[in-house]
């Protein structure tokens, strides 16, 4: 077996190169049909690796052949010096790749600073080797052997221990069936560089080493070359069976979001549906209150204004004094029935808001609550002038309004503060009192039942601008609301 393999040196080293060349072709291929995964585009530098190692194994074999001829010539001497850039090269591609699959992509000044750490001791050492006493065959071959133990050897390391890390990640996934070929992977290269590259110095080089080519060949019957060849086959198998593993956690997971977004969009769904069903509710319940204020008020005003002046025509003739004494009650009850409409009309959309803006609105709203309900209410203002939108001065009102409302109606509070910090990015509205409080995630748990719609509305039109409504409250210890808008996308509309 030893005599055969010795007698077709040549092919061994061309099926050796090609093994590796096509494990190299294959690899690139396969990474570039999902490039869009991560240890997909990680692979590419194993790739190169394949195709440079494969190239440096031909021009050996090129190198042999012309040893065979007894030609040396200027011409092997660059051959020589290629292949061993060539070697070199492709070892520092699996340290790349070692180092990608450790450190991750997120951190790349990382790996690429071992990678260049690494290069600069290889360096360092290749070139006390090439400078050494030797003669020039000697130190070619001791080059040879101290690239691979300085590079390949750590580059076979890296990986493995990457290899494996990826596994973990797999079987986390679900898939440890795939992660399988991701540990067998990992144990073909452990096999490769602790063993293909350990029996890689020929005898003249160590003569006093057990780790040498020629050891190998007495223990095992065949050359080293012929097993880094059966380990490149079994790298590239285990690796494409991995990658289509990840591709398929990768559809899975992709199914999963697309399954997720679905179901987002049908819980928005039944929230707008929900919402809208509650808009049409507080419109129709508006709309009874303000019919239910014009029969009761405006209406009886202008009942009893019509009566009064059909009353006061029969009685001018008769009795003008009497007839001037009802035009009197008549002023006064026509000045009563349009203080009641200015008032209903204030609390449909007080005009105070589109002409005077948020602040002055604010405190209207403040002192009709302060004379109706005893309570000292601030309105403080802070920060920047800025102009806002119609959308933005509504909502915040109405949320003040609302905050205002409660705490007057139902905390029991003495005091009541609300704030405005205006900001060139934002707006911050802040209402705080100190009434009894209450457990905010119960009450809202409880939605309709608890019957607060109040505290929904307030939280949904700060989310409707982009914005933040924050509820904040325990019993004994008084409630805040707190409203943040932004402005961002309001100064991009004014430019």
């Amino acid at each position: 077996m030893v005599a055969f393999f010795q007698a077709h040196i040549i092919e061994v080293f061309f099926i050796y190169g090609l093994s590796f060349f096509a494990m190299g072709l294959v690899i690139w291929i396969e990474a570039s049909r999902s490039p869009e995964i991560e240890f997909s585009r990680a692979l590419r530098p194993l790739g190169l690796f394949g195709l440079i190692h494969g190239s440096h194994e031909w021009f050996e074999m090129y190198l042999i052949f012309l040893a065979q001829l007894s030609r040396p010539t200027l011409v092997q001497e660059a051959i020589v010096i290629t292949r061993l850039f060539l070697l070199a090269s492709s070892f520092m591609m699996l340290i790349v790749y070692g180092s990608r699959l450790i450190i991750g992509p997120k951190k790349r000044r990382w790996y690429l600073g071992l990678v260049l750490a690494t290069f600069g001791v290889y360096s360092i050492g290749l070139l006390i080797v090439l400078t050494s006493d030797q003669v020039v065959s000697i130190r070619y071959a001791a080059a040879d052997v101290y690239t691979r133990y300085a590079l390949a050897i750590p580059g076979a390391a890296l990986t493995t221990w990457g290899l494996i890390l990826q596994q973990r990640k797999l079987s986390e996934g679900g898939l440890q069936q795939f992660g399988n070929d991701l540990l067998l992977a990992a144990l073909a290269f452990a096999l490769y560089g602790g063993v293909g590259q350990s029996f890689s110095a020929p005898e003249d080089i160590l003569k006093h080493a057990w780790l040498t080519t020629q050891t190998f060949i007495n223990l095992f019957g065949f050359p080293v070359q012929v097993f880094r060849m059966l380990m490149a086959c079994l790298i590239a198998v285990f690796i494409i069976r991995s990658l289509r593993a990840i591709e398929v956690m990768t559809s899975r997971q992709i199914e999963e979001l697309r399954e997720n977004k679905i179901r987002d969009a049908q819980k928005l769904h039944e929230l707008n549906a929900e919402l809208l069903h509650r808009t049409v509710r507080a419109q129709e319940a508006e709309r009874q209150r303000v019919a239910r204020e014009l029969h009761d008020d405006t209406g009886q005003v202008l009942t009893a204004l019509s009566l009064g002046l059909r009353g006061m025509g029969e009685t001018i003739d008769r009795d003008p004094k009497r007839a001037i004494q009802q035009a009197k009650q008549l002023e006064t009850l026509a000045t009563t029935g349009l203080d009641n409409l200015q008032r209903m009309i204030s609390g449909l959309h007080p005009p105070q808001l589109d002409d005077l803006g948020l602040m002055a609105a604010l405190r209207w709203y403040a002192g009709k609550i302060r004379s109706q309900f005893s309570l000292d209410i601030r309105v403080i203002n802070h920060g920047e002038k800025i102009q806002l939108s119609d959308d933005i001065r509504l909502t915040l009102f109405r949320i003040a309004q609302e905050a205002i409302t409660n705490a007057a109606r139902h905390s029991g509070c003495s005091y009541v503060s609300v704030e405005v910090k205006q900001y060139p990015s934002s707006v911050h509205l802040i209402i705080e009192d100190n009434g009894k409080g209450f457990e905010v995630q119960s009450i809202l748990a409880q939605g309709k039942q608890s019957g607060c719609w109040g505290l929904i509305g307030m939280i949904e039109r700060a989310t409707l601008l982009g914005g933040e409504c924050t509820i904040l409250s325990q019993p004994g210890r008084g409630t805040r609301v707190e409203v943040k808008v932004p402005l961002v996308e309001q100064a991009a509309n004014d430019e």
